[in-house]
């Protein structure tokens, strides 16, 4: 159902039983899949490209301009896969000339009230941002994290996937995939506070295969061992499962250095 008082441009793509509530717009150069919500005062402004089944709720702000200076109103965009949610007053900019281009979404992802996407991010399937977390520009998301409230994230900066970052921290290196992590607490020397265990499990990682992951974890981030020296003795010593192979690539291809 279209409300009567909706504003859709005429060069908007919308598919088969999309939804657009009292008061949404819907700009130039946006395509919207079938059965995508499109809630009351919600704003998708333009250069947006959105798969099937998205719901975006009420004074949500999807394909803005990006907040950055040297934006000339170049064509770039926000790419949404299937099944996201995005709540109220969430703002995803669109990409930079500089940065790629594209600013996006995979699937099935939660990005609660106030959170904040910027250009060029990269999300990837089944992350959660609670509410007003903060993603500065060029950032990387894989599959399955899980932000807390109030988190913000440094431009540039990977989060791994199935991690866990507690609310209010700030995250200015990478955060490696499968631990839980959290920033300024009081009397905490380190960043990272073992295996996000339930996460794991919830995603049907095996027992056998949490337990090398914890013997990695323990191996790199709690020896008094350089970080290469840790990643040799993990490649050597622990099975060459897949969870370990990535725990070890995404910590080498680290360039802002990872949380320990």
């Amino acid at each position: 159902m279209i409300h009567q008082t909706a504003i859709i441009d005429p060069g908007a793509e919308l598919g088969k039983e999309v939804s657009v509530g009292p008061y949404a717009v819907i700009g130039p150069k946006v395509t919207i899949g079938d059965e995508c919500v499109i809630g009351s005062h919600a704003l998708i402004e333009s250069h947006v490209r959105m798969g099937k089944g998205n719901r975006i709720a009420s004074f949500a702000s999807v394909g803005a301009p990006p907040q950055d200076l040297k934006f000339r109103g170049e064509d770039t965009w926000v790419e949404m896969g299937d099944n996201n949610i995005v709540r109220e007053f969430a703002t995803i900019n669109r990409g930079t000339p500089h940065g790629g281009g594209v600013t996006r979404l995979g699937n099935s992802n939660m990005v609660m009230a106030y959170c904040h996407i910027a250009h060029d991010c990269h999300i990837g399937n089944r992350v959660i941002m609670a509410n007003a977390a903060t993603f500065a520009g060029h950032i990387t998301v894989e599959d399955g994290a899980n932000i807390g409230g109030l988190v913000a994230i440094h431009q540039f900066t990977r989060i791994g996937t199935l991690s866990i970052i507690g609310g209010t921290s700030a995250i200015g290196k990478d955060v490696p995939p499968y631990v839980k992590a959290a920033t300024l607490r009081q009397g905490k020397e380190r960043s990272l506070f073992g295996l996000n265990l339930i996460g794991l499990r919830r995603n049907g990682v095996s027992e056998e295969t949490i337990a090398v992951l914890k013997k990695a974890y323990f191996m790199i981030f709690r020896s008094k061992d350089s970080l290469k020296e840790s990643l040799a003795k993990v490649e050597a010593e622990l099975p060459r499962l897949p969870e370990v192979e990535h725990l070890l690539e995404f910590i080498r291809a680290s360039e802002r250095g990872v949380l320990r």
